[in-house]
């Protein structure tokens, strides 16, 4: 945003941090608070501790012990900011999809070697290995309404190995390393302590694809819908053999099913057309199919997903296939996140320090939320809510064409979808059936 849209809403920013001072011991620190996190909605290129001090118009070592060494109520800040989230999720109408939590990771490339959890690893922001870090987030959906919920650094094995390293960087000694799906179970958790239940979990195939997780949340009773990676090992129907998700569809019986299709009507280009067959399976040590294994097609690009439900069969695939759609929208919620409040713009060599900014970015982000459903409707492009998150996806069945059509009396592939979709909508409708 910029100067004067900050100060247009300062009023109401005020306001909504107001109940989150009580979590600061003094005056002083409370006022760092404010700076920091109004500085957090300004337009400026980096927000850490030095430009946001100098936005503010207070010395930069002050804003910098604020995160390192200030006295917090760090745990009582993160539940304040879910509940309320909560309270706000819980006032909204009915969604045929429900409340829907996603969980994914973000990453940053970062120099050097001090950035607490930094080494050589993959990082999505780049699409390869790159020295930089990797942070673990679980995001709720509710129809138009979409928050950053909680978050936490993935900390790696090199430096889980190097105690001392780790107190150099202020990471406390019952911070250890866990894999990325068990950071994501800690984050459900706490959300969980804090009032959240939600009606649907979502994730992409690298969680997807670990069964330790997938075996917590069946044991949890936690319905979810998420990607597995097409190696994926499970029992088609009460089969004694393993076979992968590919195989399972490769099947001559399966092979042959008819498939219903399913248009998801996009934010942005034309609509696509799923072509969806559905598989009950059985998952390790299960003597009976428990759960669906769902193949994905793209009509017009041939690329393939495969998902993984535990919802039961009351459930029909249509509104399995809305939530695990709504995965997508958390891309947006990172952009909104890193350009809007600088979530992985942290400079520093301190666990602590990090950490309280993530939280601050928490607490920004949460009022960018709620702001923008207060204006839904009522945007325009130069509106400071013009960029934030959009409603989530709509699909239906629709009847699907003939697998050969002619056009000008010669054969061919046929048209694709017209786009319907208003800006900011996912639609999905369902066809009739046709053979893949």
């Amino acid at each position: 945003m910029t100067t004067d849209q900050v100060r247009a809403i300062g009023p109401e920013f005020t306001a909504f941090l107001r109940p989150f001072e009580r979590f600061f011991d003094n005056p002083g620190t409370v006022q760092h608070f404010r700076n920091y996190t109004r500085g957090l909605l300004t337009d400026l290129d980096r927000k850490t501790a030095e430009p946001l001090a100098k936005y503010a118009g207070t010395p930069p070592r002050g804003l910098q012990q604020f995160l390192k060494a200030c006295l917090w109520d760090d745990a009582g800040l993160t539940a304040g900011v879910q509940q309320t989230l909560h309270a706000a999720v819980a006032d909204l109408p009915p969604d045929p999809v429900g409340t829907v939590g996603i969980l994914d990771e973000t990453s940053a490339l970062k120099k050097g070697t001090k950035t607490p959890g930094v080494q050589r690893q993959y990082l999505g922001c780049v699409g390869k290995v790159a020295n930089g870090i990797v942070t673990v987030h679980l995001v709720v959906a509710h129809g138009k309404f979409k928050a950053l919920l909680d978050s936490e650094l993935f900390l790696p094995q090199s430096w889980e190995a190097d105690r001392e390293r780790c107190r150099q960087a202020d990471i406390p000694d019952e911070v250890h390393y866990r894999s990325k799906w068990e950071i994501a179970l800690e984050l459900l958790a706490r959300t969980e302590r804090n009032g959240w239940q939600f009606d649907w979990l979502t994730f992409d195939e690298w969680y997807g694809g670990k069964p330790e997780f997938l075996r917590v949340l069946d044991v949890a009773a936690l319905r979810y819908v998420g990607e597995v990676p097409k190696t994926f090992s499970c029992r088609p129907g009460r089969s004694p053999t393993a076979l992968t998700a590919e195989a399972v569809f490769a099947q001559p019986g399966v092979k042959k099913r008819a498939a219903k299709s399913f248009r998801v009507e996009q934010q942005t280009g034309p609509a696509a057309v799923w072509q969806v067959k559905v598989v009950d399976v059985a998952l390790g040590a299960d003597r009976r199919p428990r759960h669906r294994l769902i193949l994905a097609r793209n009509r017009e690009t041939g690329e393939k997903k495969y998902f993984i439900t535990n919802a039961p069969r009351r459930i029909g695939v249509r509104r399995v296939l809305l939530a695990a759609f709504m995965r997508w929208h958390v891309e947006h919620v990172f952009r909104v996140a890193k350009s809007e409040v600088g979530l992985t713009h942290f400079e520093g060599r301190s666990y602590v320090s990090l950490k309280r900014h993530l939280a601050l970015c928490l607490i920004a982000l949460a009022f960018v939320s709620l702001h923008t459903l207060q204006l839904w409707g009522e945007k325009s492009e130069g509106h400071p809510g013009a960029s934030l998150p959009s409603p989530g996806p709509h699909l239906s069945e629709i009847p699907e064409p003939p697998t050969s059509h002619k056009r000008n009396g010669v054969s061919g592939r046929p048209p694709p979808v017209p786009s319907t979709a208003k800006r900011g909508c996912h639609q999905v409708s369902e066809e009739t059936t046709a053979k893949t």
